[in-house]
């Protein structure tokens, strides 16, 4: 359900698949892996659409409290973000082949210890390691389809139907997660992984050909390390701020404690032979809007989700299956944009569609904060979900075309998985900020209300509008980061079959 962006990993070995100076030899069943392939993306698309669906189900399980809830999100996207760029190029130097099926299995055990998760640590825990999985699985699927696929037509072909598993499979996720939640268990929306990961993972073994990159194998392990750290503190740091408030002695901590982590990143990738993010890449003017507006606007979309299902389930009382249906339209107008977009990008250059599409996700995020108590579907929240991803569909294929400006070849990789690893990064961080807002306007208006049910009803609205507002307020950020950074006209587009990026 979430957009996403998939990637490969190191541009530099991205299309090594034969000897140098070769044609790599077509593969007579490359359309066999690439179902293979399909199926994997397929699952990762589906567990991230089932989970959202299935939180407020899982929160009262587990007693999980509001200002905790966010970790089942912000724990996946922050190890999946955080470690993207290392499983890129792990999979490049161990073996491709290799890392997708050991990134099968280890979603697959990551699932299960999930849905067997006894409390709320244990179900965090299992998370991240879910994350962590997909941070080698995701990487390692796009580059095993660039060398599988050498032919331009045929890469293509093969990249429009992964595209198409992506957003389709967000969809059909959104309808499986209300079937499982509501006639089985939330559990089930995790355990549901385990015989899908297991079967890609057997079939790719005698189906998908092995390939490696040429020279020594080097990764930026102190690089990750840090800023995975960095990350994780900062996020934690607005969670305790949610309890604690924002003065405490723990949140300022934690807070600092982030920034010295994220500077000592920066320090060790200007500094290492082989960073896992050059600064060239992210310092250039275009490149460096794309990737902030990624940020920003990760972070206002991740967090709509989190607070849009439980304003379905909570508020309006929806049931887990109602809720899935209610955010079809919104899996609808990512995919039709998405297409148009692709069409209007040669046409139009990608700035005009930026600064279009981020205009009507801030417009449909403040139609979002008018919601009340007993608001109607069709008359506020499902105009607003029309605006928001017709918005976003717009906005993302332009900013992975952007993220690919003049970036030398051995750093596309690099270059296109910070389109994603500044999606999910972005999320983890909005998800958690925005629940403290929530938390805190709840408070607040309990405070000068009183308890009632009533009052409880309205509080939890003042919540879900203010973190609306806040969410329009991050993606007017990335507006204005667009319109001043971004300078790339329509023939600056890349073009050819290079590689992908998609909206999904």
């Amino acid at each position: 359900m979430t957009a996403s962006t998939d990637i490969v990993g190191d541009g530099q070995s991205v299309a090594s698949g034969g000897s140098p100076g070769t044609s790599p030899q077509v593969d007579p069943r490359r359309w066999l892996a690439l179902v293979i392939i399909a199926i994997a993306q397929l699952m990762v698309v589906l567990d991230a659409s089932i989970v959202t669906i299935a939180l407020p189900h899982a929160q009262a399980d587990l007693g999980i409290s509001t200002a905790d809830r966010q970790w089942v999100m912000t724990a996946y996207t922050l190890a999946f973000g955080g470690l993207l760029l290392l499983g890129g190029r792990i999979a490049d130097f161990l073996g491709r082949k290799r890392i997708f099926i050991w990134g099968l299995i280890g979603f697959a055990g990551a699932s299960a210890l999930g849905g067997a998760a006894p409390n709320a640590e244990f179900l965090f825990a299992a998370r991240a390691l879910q994350g962590a999985c997909a941070a080698l699985l995701a990487p390692a699927a796009l580059s095993l389809i660039t060398v599988t696929f050498t032919e331009g037509k045929e890469r293509a072909r093969a990249f429009g139907v992964y595209g198409g598993i992506s957003g389709g499979g967000a969809a059909i996720g959104l309808i499986v997660g209300g079937l499982l939640t509501e006639y089985a268990s939330w559990r089930w929306c995790l355990l549901v992984n385990i015989p899908i990961a297991l079967v890609a993972a057997a079939a790719a073994l005698p189906i998908v050909r092995e390939s490696k990159a040429e020279g020594k194998a080097s990764y930026d392990i102190p690089g990750a390390v840090t800023v995975t750290a960095g990350l994780v503190a900062l996020v934690y740091g607005f969670t305790v701020a949610a309890e604690d408030g924002w003065g405490s002695a723990t949140t300022i901590g934690l807070l600092v404690g982030s920034a010295v982590l994220l500077a000592a990143f920066v320090v060790i990738e200007t500094r290492t032979k082989a960073p896992l993010l050059p600064m060239r890449v992210p310092l250039e003017r275009n490149r460096g809007g794309s990737f902030l507006a990624s940020l920003l606007i990760g972070g206002g979309l991740f967090a709509m989700f989190l607070f849009l299902t439980f304003y379905f389930q909570s508020t309006l009382g929806y049931s887990a299956l109602r809720s899935g249906f209610a955010f079809l339209p919104f899996s609808v107008g990512i995919i039709v944009s998405a297409g148009l977009s692709s069409q209007f990008l040669p046409r139009v250059g990608p700035k005009a569609l930026m600064i279009g599409g981020s205009v009507l996700a801030v417009a449909g995020l403040l139609l979002l904060s008018q919601i009340g108590v007993d608001s109607s579907y069709v008359a506020l929240v499902l105009p607003a979900e029309l605006l928001i991803s017709f918005g976003m569909g717009f906005a993302f294929v332009p900013m992975s075309s952007v993220s690919l400006l003049g970036v030398a070849e051995h750093d596309a990789g690099v270059a296109s998985a910070l389109v994603n690893t500044t999606q999910q990064v972005g999320g983890s961080l909005g998800v958690a900020l925005l629940n403290t807002v929530y938390a805190t306007a709840v408070t607040d208006y309990l405070t000068s209300h009183g308890t009632g049910p009533a009052a409880q009803a309205q509080a939890a609205v003042e919540g879900y509008t203010t973190s609306f507002l806040w969410s329009a307020a991050l993606i007017a950020l990335a507006l204005i980061a667009v319109i001043v950074l971004v300078k790339a006209g329509r023939d600056d587009v890349p073009q050819g079959d290079g590689i992908p990026v998609h909206a999904g």
